[in-house]
């Protein structure tokens, strides 16, 4: 967290006064919205910028918010700022993918439908970004490190690809962190390339190339099948680019170097985080081996030491959270909700389930319990004590069990973020 943060959180109070108004009930008199999870950029993301994400956050009346930004955080400063003006409590997180070899082997599906044994994993209250320890810089060097080497030889195969069927755009990967830097405003040095980045920018040196009447065919010819999407679709256009050239099989794919768990484990714990399993549930069919009945997803997580889970219900029905949500949190695991917003689709930031049903009531009220739980582990760690996971990522062990403490962090973050409404929302 930035200086600023710390101290802005520190600022609220000591954690004896916090801790008396939480033993006092105090908090929001009415349920705040939450999203615990969206990306900004310059990670590929709906908003063109930090004040477009939060001045809709705003507008949508959302009280609390989480940036889960890959590998990089420059941008949380600008984050922590825009978010104070606003009234709206900042969270902070990151999301790493990492690799489980016995789960590759055994052609287990985690969350991620297409690749077994990949896993995402998110860091819930990170609060040590600005300054990460020695371990954490050398974690996050090592991913940086794999993922630009891999896009600038995809960048390369995807410019030979598009040169042979004689559309040449002289993109290269400084090219794109270019563009990406023109469009949002960031430093490049901020800028970690995805493979939705690369394919933006080649569908948009394509589209400046070859008038829309030649675009399809010429697509086709690249692509070496039919192309599908319409000649003035940029989004479909840049999905098609991904699908037919970039993945598994295809002609510019290059393998990706994943760390393995364990590494995505103790990064997020240097950076100060509660480790945060991003449940996929139905939002594929069929549901993933490593989710598959909800009691085996709920041992899968304890096993791998994991003390919270997310859901992105835009991919969910209602009855699945319930059947999966209210269980999980039973088991005693923190349960958040986000929206991600990493693709080009401006959705509502407030969560919803599949096209815009309601999350349950019920449901509803764990995720803002989630919520308060990773705000009182920020503030916990803000004034320098242990929170909700410790060092080694085991439980606060000052609560006997997981219930009890649940509900002395939830209560402690409702106050946290109570106070902080008071503060700057007035």
């Amino acid at each position: 967290m930035s200086n600023d943060a710390l101290a802005t959180v520190r600022e609220l109070g000591s954690v004896d006064e916090l801790r008396a108004l939480a033993q006092r009930g105090f908090g929001p008199s009415i349920r705040p919205k939450s999203n615990t999870h969206i990306h900004l950029p310059p990670n590929f993301s709906a908003f063109e910028s930090v004040k477009q994400a939060v001045d809709l956050a705003d507008k949508e009346g959302i009280d609390a918010l989480g940036a889960t930004n890959y590998y990089d955080f420059g941008v949380y400063a600008e984050f922590v700022a825009r978010t104070q003006e606003a009234g709206i409590f900042p969270l902070f997180g990151t999301e790493i993918i990492c690799l489980i070899d016995d789960l590759v082997r055994a052609g287990v599906r985690i969350n991620d439908p297409g690749n077994p044994g990949k896993m995402y994993i998110c860091a819930k209250g990170i609060t040590r970004f600005e300054n990460p320890t020695a371990k954490a810089h050398e974690i996050l060097g090592t991913i940086r490190g794999n993922d630009q080497r891999r896009m600038a030889e995809m960048i390369g195969r995807l410019e030979k690809l598009f040169a042979d069927a004689d559309v040449a755009t002289g993109l290269d990967e400084q090219k794109v962190i270019g563009m990406v830097v023109r469009r949002h405003g960031s430093s490049p040095e901020h800028v970690t390339l995805q493979e939705r980045h690369v394919a933006q920018a080649f569908q948009e040196a394509f589209f400046a190339k070859v008038p829309a009447g030649a675009r399809q065919a010429k697509l086709t010819e690249i692509f070496g099948s039919p192309a599908k999407s319409g000649p003035e679709d940029s989004v479909k256009v840049q999905g098609e680019i991904r699908s037919q050239l970039m993945k598994a099989g295809k002609p510019a794919f290059v393998a990706e170097s994943f760390v393995d768990f364990d590494q995505a484990r103790t990064l997020i714990l240097e950076l100060g985080g509660i480790p945060c399993y991003p449940t996929l549930a139905d939002g594929v069919t069929p549901i993933c081996e490593y989710e598959d009945p909800v009691a085996k997803l709920i041992d899968n997580i304890r096993q791998h030491g994991i003390h919270c889970a997310e859901f992105v219900p835009i991919r969910n029905e209602p009855t699945m959270l319930e059947k999966y949500v209210a269980p999980m949190r039973q088991a005693g695991l923190v349960i958040t909700a986000g929206t991600e917003h990493n693709t080009l689709d401006l959705l509502p930031i407030e969560p919803q389930c599949v096209k815009g049903q309601p999350v349950p009531e019920a449901i509803e009220e764990i995720f803002w319990e989630g919520t308060c739980v990773v705000a009182a582990h920020q503030f916990l760690l803000a004034h320098n004590q242990t929170g909700f996971v410790g060092e080694t990522g085991r439980p606060n062990r000052d609560y006997p069990t997981a219930e009890e403490r649940i509900a002395a962090f939830a209560a402690l973050g409702r106050a946290v973020i109570g106070k902080y409404l008071d503060k700057f929302k007035g």
